[in-house]
């Protein structure tokens, strides 16, 4: 049986009033007739305007009219070649690596100029034995040929090794500066055109090399680098024959220049002293750069494997047997 239709005589209720409760007849409007609240229940929706919207791009339907063609042959294309992967990017140089690489050669290198310079020497000593006893009696011409042929050749291989050493010693310097430079998280104090004509430049060599070894050693050691460095005492015996190699190399360079029987022989002593001295130089340099080199990059301990045999005690032995 159908739901029977309201009576025309019973008004119908709206919803009730959210402020005070009671329910209006629904054709009162929108406004409660007891505390005036509007009963509609509100929403806002923001939407933006028509203008913001972009406007839909037409489509435009293109006749497909077969494949190009051109009037003349087209000169563009893919180069007649085969693919090949892109280069992978240059890793940055490492100035450690390269100091310790420098190293592996310069060290024989020295080693090599130390036997040299000795040799060099000694054919030096022989040749003035030779002109104190070419005054009293006269020399066989065996002696004095094998004593020119000794002094010819340990002349001339004894300046390539000490131009070859000095160049590997410069590279050395200059990386392992930058090298203690990164370890102490700092800026190098001279760039390495700077470290390079320090050496090189008269006057500068005698102080430059020793600074830069010394800010090597300072920040190999790990000290503030604030603080002003102190060489140590092995670097300051290296800086002082150094030094006095420098001037014994200009003095017997200028002495080269004189003439007579006895600046010639003055000029053998002082050939003799100079190799010596280049020697001597030559052997501290060498443990000088071991020293900074291992202080640089330290080596790793090695570990030993041991195999250790664990004996039952001997109750245990006695009861098993």
């Amino acid at each position: 049986m159908p739901p029977s239709a309201p009576s025309p005589g019973v008004a119908r209720l709206g919803p009730p009033c959210p402020r005070c409760g009671r329910r209006a007849p629904a054709e009162g409007g929108p406004f409660c007739p007891y505390c005036g609240r509007y009963l509609a229940a509100l929403r806002w929706v923001a939407e933006p305007p028509p203008s913001a919207a972009p406007a839909a791009p037409a489509r435009v339907r293109v006749r497909y009219s077969g494949p190009p063609r051109y009037r003349t042959l087209p000169r563009w294309g893919f180069p007649p070649r085969r693919w090949e992967p892109p280069e992978p990017a240059t890793p940055t140089p490492d100035p450690l690596h390269g100091a310790r690489s420098t190293f592996g050669t310069l060290v024989p290198l020295l080693w090599a100029t130390v036997a040299v310079a000795l040799l060099a020497a000694g054919a030096e000593v022989w040749r003035y034995v030779l002109l104190l006893a070419s005054r009293d009696n006269a020399l066989s011409a065996g002696e004095v040929a094998a004593s020119d042929a000794l002094v010819g050749s340990a002349g001339t291989v004894s300046p390539i090794l000490t131009v070859a050493a000095g160049v590997l010693l410069i590279l050395w310097s200059v990386r392992a500066s930058r090298a203690a430079a990164d370890r102490a998280g700092v800026r190098p104090s001279r760039s390495p055109r700077m470290v390079v004509l320090g050496w090189l430049v008269p006057g500068l060599n005698l102080t430059v090399p020793g600074s830069v070894l010394s800010e090597i050693e300072h920040c190999a050691l790990g000290l503030p680098v604030d603080q002003r460095p102190r060489p140590s005492r092995l670097l300051l015996v290296w800086w002082a024959l150094w030094a006095a190699g420098v001037v014994l190399s200009a003095v017997v360079l200028l002495w080269s220049l004189r003439t007579g029987v006895q600046a010639r022989a003055d000029g053998v002593v002082l050939h003799a002293v100079l190799d010596l001295l280049a020697a001597v130089t030559a052997g501290v340099t060498a443990r000088l750069v071991t020293r900074l080199t291992r202080l640089l990059a330290p080596a790793r301990p090695r570990r030993r494997e041991l195999l250790l045999s664990v004996r039952p005690p001997a109750a245990a032995r006695a009861a098993r047997a």
